[in-house]
């Protein structure tokens, strides 16, 4: 990487890893830590907080003593998209409490740093707003997306 990026350059690659995976279906291992920092010119850290970010999505998953491989099986969709279907799949109309982040946590296995960067973003893009002595409430129904 020659520049810094706005977003976060490990932001970046994360995604850039996470085209990659979806794009070669065979793929069962990521390469070395040592190759993706050499690859894309970053330090080890950069490389380490991109694959927690996928991590927490369920895209990879660590194996001590080898590296980091693919999670296979269960939903491959980013947490971003699994949480925006939450309104559709829980029929939560404008104005319904969504759920709190501990059920979040536990629907999904993911942390609680994961799922609070996610209701940011789901804030910051309009889809919730936040009461106080209330929790999150749906502000906003998401557009469908066609997936491939």
């Amino acid at each position: 990487m020659s520049e810094a990026s706005p977003r976060g350059t490990y932001l970046v690659i994360a995604e850039a890893l996470r085209s990659e995976i979806e794009e070669r279906e065979g793929i069962d291992a990521l390469p070395s830590e040592a190759d993706l920092m050499s690859s894309h010119g970053v330090a080890r850290n950069t490389i380490r907080r991109a694959l927690k970010i996928l991590e927490a999505d369920g895209v990879v998953e660590s194996a001590p003593g080898i590296g980091w491989r693919v999670a296979r099986g269960g939903d491959r969709r980013s947490l971003a998209d699994r949480m925006a279907d939450v309104i559709a799949e829980d029929s939560l109309a404008v104005g319904d409490t969504y759920p709190s982040e501990v059920k979040l946590c536990e629907r999904f296995g993911a942390s609680r740093t994961a799922v609070r960067r996610v209701l940011a973003q789901m804030e910051g893009n309009g889809l919730l707003a936040t009461v106080h002595g209330k929790g999150r409430t749906v502000r906003a129904l998401p557009t469908p997306t066609v997936q491939p």
